[in-house]
């Protein structure tokens, strides 16, 4: 898939979503304004037809027509897919910046995300495809790179500037994650596969922080956090059950979650700001990098 293209589909989410209902001739006009069109012609009423179904059977994005009005409007959607669209708008939004203000280029400065640049349109389209994927894979906790891992693609997930792809391995049929900028030698196979219908993609990292997947049982966990920490956690909650107790001069914060290494880490990352009540078992770990930290510094 050409970045054009997917240029071309979060155009059209975000017009539709920006206006609410919107006409085809209304449409065209703004397409034939707008930097995606090289030809000044409005897009073909066959490409717009394609264009729907690829962008829902890539994002779970419905785009309807109003039989009354002839208007287009973005169906009601789920959570999951409202939060696909919202990074859509939000890199499109960028996008519309940056190329309006290259002038400014020396004053914007941008996290950069290196696993996006190779595989990435790759990958969404072997998931749309349902193909699967071979890689060689460079792993850091390994000497020597992986050759011939086979996947089936099943979701893609974003996490501290990293993409990660997670599927069944073809080898063990276990389910595990990768991530894409780990990735070299990357193909979209010829084979074809059926997704396991017992395997819930919204709900494999339901319950965990981060993209280290474990087996063990979501657990409760409260955090104390000062008051400075404690504004940062209400505008960017670290988990969507996240919930607060307020204190005169500190916050208790609540969430059921598995403990993983990400989440430790995270912990680690707010400093003495942030400490961990319960449960006992994520205390220690903290307790323990926080020791070893120490000790390097003896």
């Amino acid at each position: 898939m050409s970045s054009n293209l997917l240029s071309r589909y979060i155009w059209i989410v975000d017009t539709i979503r920006r206006h609410g209902r919107i006409s085809r001739s209304h449409l065209d006009e703004l397409w034939c304004r707008s930097g995606l069109c090289d030809n000044g012609q409005p897009i073909p009423r066959r490409t717009f037809y394609n264009y729907r179904l690829a962008i829902e059977e890539l994002f779970n994005i419905n785009i309807e027509c109003d039989p009354a009005t002839y208007e287009y409007y973005i169906a009601d959607a789920d959570s999951h897919s409202e939060s696909v669209s919202d990074w859509l708008l939000n890199s499109v939004a960028i996008n519309d910046v940056l190329s309006s203000s290259r002038d400014m280029a020396g004053h914007i400065f941008l996290e950069n995300v290196p696993s996006a640049r190779n595989y990435l349109g790759l990958i969404i389209e072997a998931m749309r495809d349902k193909r699967r994927v071979r890689f060689t894979y460079n792993s850091y906790t390994r000497s020597r790179p992986t050759p011939g891992v086979v996947i089936d693609p099943y979701f893609l997930k974003i996490f501290k500037q990293r993409w990660y792809l997670t599927g069944r391995v073809a080898a063990d049929n276990k389910v595990k994650t990768y991530a894409l900028d780990r990735m070299t030698e990357c193909v979209a196979l010829p084979d074809t596969f059926e997704p396991d219908p017992a395997f819930d993609a919204e709900t494999y990292f339901a319950d965990s922080f981060g993209i280290v997947f474990s087996q063990g049982e979501p657990r409760r966990i409260a955090l104390k956090a000062d008051p400075l920490r404690a504004k940062y956690l209400r505008a960017l909650p670290l988990h969507p059950s996240q919930t607060e107790i307020v204190h005169d001069t500190y916050s208790i914060f609540h969430y059921r979650m598995r403990v993983t290494p990400d989440l430790v880490e995270e912990i680690l990352s707010h400093g003495p700001r942030l400490t961990v009540l319960e449960p006992p078992e994520l205390r220690a770990m903290v307790a323990t990098e926080l020791r070893q930290a120490l000790d390097a510094y003896q």
